[in-house]
């Protein structure tokens, strides 16, 4: 009985230390935890005040990949107020900011510690014609952008008057741009008529005029049973939109020796209806008369 109570009394000598000693381990363990806890409270309070971690101005952030809009006209874009510290950024939540604004198709942001600052790549969206839903008014101020009217023009519903296209027919505000940069360089094509009646033909339309060796100013959808182009040779009516226009903007690019075999003043408008059979309409003639143009290669 004597051995039986000794061992008793020794096993819990035993549990009492090992007690004690988990105690202070835990005691310990709580003590590094609240260390830490402080520490890394006191590392984030040092970063968010410390001049070396914090943006300072607009010039510490890098703008990349932009060639219509200024680095400056981009900044502006972000909501970002100086100083401000680098913890306090959000990259993608900036990156969705820029993709909202209309100029910019797609925005990366990063932060970068050498040298302290963000780097911003943009993809642009690059207006190539300006849009209105009306033709343009004669007689505009000298100061007034070309193709513009002074006047707002009539609204097509659920679309302002006029905006800016890109080459995939996104239409953007015309102030997302002049307002952002106002020495912005705008397109001096100009498109005339209801957006959505030629949207889905605009990126074929684009490509054709711009391969065009003759400069065309304008192309007005407003009669959906004559498509007009305003050019250096004067007017071209194209009949109905078709797939064949394309070929129409080709044959017109094939006239560029009119003006040796002809005065421009004296034709009202070419008529391209037929590609295989292009002809003049002269000036002066009430009737609806047509004479064959110049011999064509």
């Amino acid at each position: 009985m004597d051995t039986i109570g000794t061992v008793s009394q020794s096993e819990l000598a035993r549990r009492r230390r090992q007690l004690r000693r988990s105690r202070s381990q835990k005691v310990f363990q709580a003590g590094w935890q609240l260390l830490a806890v402080s520490s890394l409270a006191g590392f984030l309070l040092w970063t968010t005040t410390s001049p070396a971690l914090v943006i300072d101005a607009p010039e510490q952030v890098e703008i990349d990949g932009n060639e219509f809009l200024s680095d400056r006209a981009i900044r502006s874009l972000l909501p970002l107020t100086y100083p401000l510290s680098m913890l306090q950024v959000r990259p993608q939540e900036l990156a969705r900011e820029l993709e909202s604004q209309g100029p910019i198709a797609k925005a990366t942001v990063s932060r970068q510690l050498f040298p302290l600052g963000l780097k911003v790549t943009v993809h642009e969206r690059y207006p190539v014609a300006i849009a209105s839903s009306v033709a343009i008014a004669p007689g505009l101020p000298t100061d007034t952008p070309p193709g513009l009217s002074a006047t707002p023009a009539v609204e097509s519903p659920g679309m302002p008057s006029v905006g800016l296209l890109d080459e995939q027919g996104m239409w953007m505000p015309l102030e997302s741009y002049t307002a952002l940069d106002p020495t912005a360089q705008l397109p001096q094509l100009r498109a005339v008529g209801p957006l959505e009646q030629y949207r889905s033909e605009w990126k074929s339309v684009y490509q054709a005029i711009r391969r065009s060796p003759i400069k065309i100013q304008e192309i007005n959808w407003q009669d959906p049973a004559n498509l007009i182009l305003k050019t250096e040779l004067g007017v071209v009516h194209c009949g109905p939109y078709s797939p064949h226009f394309a070929e129409q903007v080709t044959r017109l690019g094939q006239m560029g020796d009119l003006p040796n075999q002809i005065d421009l003043a004296q034709i009202a408008y070419i008529d391209l209806t037929n590609p295989d059979r292009p002809s003049l309409q002269r000036v002066g003639v009430t009737a609806p008369q047509t004479v064959p143009t110049p011999e064509i290669p």
